[in-house]
């Protein structure tokens, strides 16, 4: 009877909640005094259409979901843009790349990536970000940050050099027909033991690592500095003493709160015994998520890294309200927030399926000289070439290079 009491007083505290929350987003939209007006508070986020004061960082979830695929959550990924221009993506999970490419930023501006560590739903999207990039107007190559592992073979570097051999056919026939300078990968690979480590210092901004626990050695937390505003991006960890110790009194703390054993059961197909390890041991459960942010206190809490659905939703909320009781966000794809030493805005995105790639600054660069990268089509296969199809493209083609005086 008292457990269901205490279920009952949570769920109404939940509600009242809710119903606050949605006065305040329809208050969101300010007092319109024309009927030709506009509303002078936004509550949604447009791509491009905002300018970010000096002070102020913006984070965007491009990716908040599991390693199983899923259409409305990608895998891990984090955009933060700060107010002097920078842009950096921590994480690039399986299937984030769409979320990320509909905010539409030149891709020259998304070329520096963080990695938590080398689970494919943190860095399974490397692929997409590396080639579409490189064909949509990306100059010059990505940056890696990423931490080591136990062995050699278990680190950034060893995994991206891997990746590159991999995708050799993929680069060797891009290489002959556009520059090869936007598909070189550069690493910097740090010590996943070291503790509040600079890993990233320039322009103002501030990023530091320090070692998370999960699933083996070699995964990190992230902390990003700047204007006097403290993010902290875990990555995936079970609560360890570092975080409690450097995410302490963030801005804004990410950290994951996990499925419930019970519902990675009931819905993720895991057997109990599994369900109960990788839920309360691999990764974090609401009750800790809660315990660490009430111990942390940041000025925002953001749990994320399950499916979020109301089936699991009400889960999860209720565990983490058992611990901790401040600002949250359970999150999910295209949530937003807005840091500044004001205040915190949480809004959502609002942005096109079918957005282009936008250009950039830098001017897309040419085709590499002839002869100096080998050709990857042989003589047999050119002999296959179609004559009637060269013949009705002709005056098309004449037409293109002279306007764009090409020989």
């Amino acid at each position: 009877m008292t457990s269901t009491i205490k279920i009952a007083s949570i769920l109404s505290c939940l509600f009242l909640l809710t119903v606050t929350s949605a006065i305040s987003v329809f208050a969101a939209g300010g007092i319109v005094k024309s009927p030709t007006g506009t509303a002078p508070d936004r509550y949604v986020y447009y791509p491009g259409t905002e300018e970010l004061k000096k002070d102020e960082i913006r984070l965007i979830a491009c990716g908040t979901g599991l390693p199983a695929a899923r259409r409305d959550q990608a895998a891990t990924c984090f955009l933060a843009e700060v107010g002097n221009g920078d842009k950096f993506l921590f994480d690039i999970g399986t299937g984030s790349m769409p979320n990320v490419a509909a905010l539409m930023i030149p891709y020259d501006f998304l070329d520096k990536v963080f990695l938590t560590h080398l689970h494919t739903d943190h860095w399974g999207d490397l692929s997409t970000l590396w080639a579409g990039g490189w064909t949509a107007g990306r100059t010059g190559p990505l940056k890696i940050w990423g931490p080591s592992g136990a062995t050699k073979e278990m680190g950034t570097a060893y995994a991206v050099d891997h990746f590159l051999k991999a995708y050799n056919w993929d680069a060797a026939t891009r290489n002959f027909v556009l520059s090869p300078k936007p598909g070189e990968i550069t690493v910097k690979e740090f010590d996943y033991k070291a503790v509040n480590a600079v890993v990233y210092q320039e322009n103002g901004v501030t990023i530091r690592s320090f070692p998370a626990i999960h699933a083996g050695d070699g995964p990190v937390s992230f902390v990003l500095e700047y204007a006097g505003l403290k993010v902290v991006i875990g990555g995936d960890t079970f609560p360890n003493k570092w975080f409690i110790k450097y995410a302490a009194n963030a801005d804004l703390a990410i950290h994951e709160t996990f499925l419930t054993p019970p519902d990675l059961v009931k819905f993720y197909g895991q057997s109990p015994g599994q369900a109960l390890l990788v839920g309360t041991g691999i990764h974090t459960s609401p009750q800790a998520f809660g315990k660490v942010m009430s111990t942390i206190k940041p000025r925002h809490a953001v749990g994320y890294h399950f499916f979020n659905e109301q089936s699991t939703h009400d889960d999860i909320l209720v565990g983490v309200k058992e611990t901790y009781s401040g600002p949250l966000s359970l999150a999910v794809d295209n949530m937003v927030w807005n840091i500044s030493k004001e205040a915190i805005v949480e809004r959502m995105v609002v942005s096109p399926d079918q957005a282009w790639a936008v250009a950039g600054p830098n001017k897309p660069p040419k085709p590499p000289a002839k002869g100096t990268v080998p050709d990857p089509i042989t003589d047999f296969i050119k002999a296959g070439r179609w004559e009637p199809a060269e013949a009705a493209q002709a005056e098309m083609v004449k037409e293109f290079k002279k306007k764009y005086k090409l020989k």
